[in-house]
């Protein structure tokens, strides 16, 4: 019997704790869930005789190692801040460790103890990252077999509704961290265009945002993520002229959006004006953050001195759509702007229980063989059953079990600090993904020069 213990069973970890209980009995698996709210991990175990939940708090150091000691692998889906906790026991203990965060600088700092150790910690194996790097990596690699030379490399992907459900005027509902959703762009942007080097800082990622044209479904709008410069050596993209990477959203989301940033919405530091409004209304803080960063005393005085005329129906109605004008008091529990923004992104951009959220992701490659230009595009369109049962849920725990179970059985064998860019991690999984309807569509077209 091998024992597998999974940390968190929030939103993202549904489908994988499902994919865990189906194979359980074949595979011969016992699942512990260890969770600080055991009622919800009770309720997506579902009695099953396989599954056990057990309540923990991360910082609980003595039953977290006695759980890890316990098992044959460990899955973590807690906050990405807390994964160093249980990585530090995985490496002491001696188990392999699963998550599908980003690898951060307090693992990068267990990286030569890991190799050590003959440990295999594979992170960023879930969507975003995930799935876009096996998907991207198994094109790159095939364009390099075949004696291909890449020249240009754009990666987008977005976690969407899909325009079966798709009525609020913001076209988007929350289906993964709204934490994330309300510092959407924060870090800036850095990427290549054209041998260009483009930096681009938070107050600008929204402006200009391209248009991407998504088979069937017509043309949605990117900006920029992050650091794209982080990839070209991942990737080894060293002779493209073009580097990027995008989140995909309506376009009217983004063109709201870059107001909200330059009202200052999204304030992570101004604890003294939120303490100053602290019995006053949503609307009372909403003027007091546009006086604060644009001098503009009203709403109205906002949209005529910053919005251009034709955007300003736009974003009259989509603030407004979002709450910034209500007289409902601030949440007490913020402490800074960018937790009002959350609240308000949770609660008049919910899930409704049978919405079916949506998954887009597009990889464009460009690249020379024998002298001729040409440009694959490969596409990947998936939708959720239901708010419970969510395409973000599938495609972030699918590829984590599918990978908990090729490492168990011996198929995986690779170890050190991983994530899934080698042929031995992403073709079996991307392969298995395929029997779930996670599977890209590829048209490969010359460019006219």
């Amino acid at each position: 019997m091998k024992k597998i213990l999974l940390f968190g069973a929030g939103k993202s970890a549904t489908v994988l704790i499902r994919y865990l209980l189906d194979h359980a009995a074949q595979e011969h698996w016992q699942l512990t869930i260890a969770e600080a709210n055991p009622e919800l991990a009770q309720s997506k175990l579902n009695n099953h005789p396989s599954g056990k939940a057990i309540a923990l708090h991360t910082e609980d150091a003595a039953l977290r190692r006695a759980l890890i000691t316990e098992a044959d692998i460990v899955i973590s889906m807690l906050p990405p801040a807390l994964h160093i906790f249980v990585a530090r026991d995985c490496l002491d203990i001696g188990r392999n460790l699963l998550t599908a965060s980003y690898i951060d600088e307090a693992l990068l700092q267990l990286k030569a103890s890991i190799e050590a150790r003959g440990l295999l910690f594979l992170c960023e194996t879930g969507l975003d990252p995930g799935i876009d790097h096996m998907s991207a990596m198994q094109l790159l690699d095939r364009i390099r077999q075949n004696g291909g030379m890449i020249t240009g490399f754009k990666s987008h992907c977005g976690g969407l509704i899909a325009p079966e459900n798709d009525n609020n005027p913001w076209h988007y509902k929350i289906s993964w961290n709204p934490r994330n959703i309300a510092l959407a762009g924060s870090a800036g942007a850095v990427y290549k265009e054209n041998g260009t080097l483009i930096e681009i800082s938070y107050d600008a990622v929204f402006e200009n945002c391209t248009t991407l044209e998504v088979p069937a479904l017509g043309k949605w709008a990117c900006y920029p993520n992050r650091n794209s410069l982080t990839y070209i050596p991942v990737y080894q993209l060293e002779t493209a002229d073009t580097v990027i990477r995008t989140t995909i959203r309506h376009p009217g989301f983004c063109i709201a959006w870059n107001f909200i940033v330059k009202a200052g919405l999204s304030a992570l530091t101004d604890t003294g004006l939120i303490n100053s409004y602290r019995n006053q209304s949503i609307a009372a803080w909403f003027t007091a953050c546009l006086n604060f960063h644009t001098r503009s005393p009203t709403f109205e005085d906002f949209l005529q001195r910053y919005v251009p005329a034709a955007e300003q129906q736009r974003v009259d109605t989509l603030f407004r759509y979002l709450g910034l004008l209500d007289t409902e008091r601030i949440p007490p529990q913020a402490t800074v702007s960018a937790d009002i923004l959350q609240y308000l992104l949770e609660t008049r951009l919910p899930l409704a229980a049978d919405d079916r959220d949506m998954i887009v992701m597009i990889h464009e490659i460009a690249y020379q063989v024998q002298g001729l230009q040409r440009q694959i595009t490969s596409s990947l369109v998936v939708k959720g059953t239901d708010a419970g049962h969510t395409a973000m849920a599938k495609t972030v725990g699918l590829p984590l079990g599918i990978a908990a179970k090729l490492i168990l059985s011996g198929q995986i064998r690779a170890t050190g600090l991983q994530i899934p860019t080698i042929k031995e991690i992403y073709e079996p999984i991307l392969l298995e993904l395929q029997q779930y309807a996670i599977r890209f569509t590829e048209e490969d077209n010359r460019i006219p020069v």
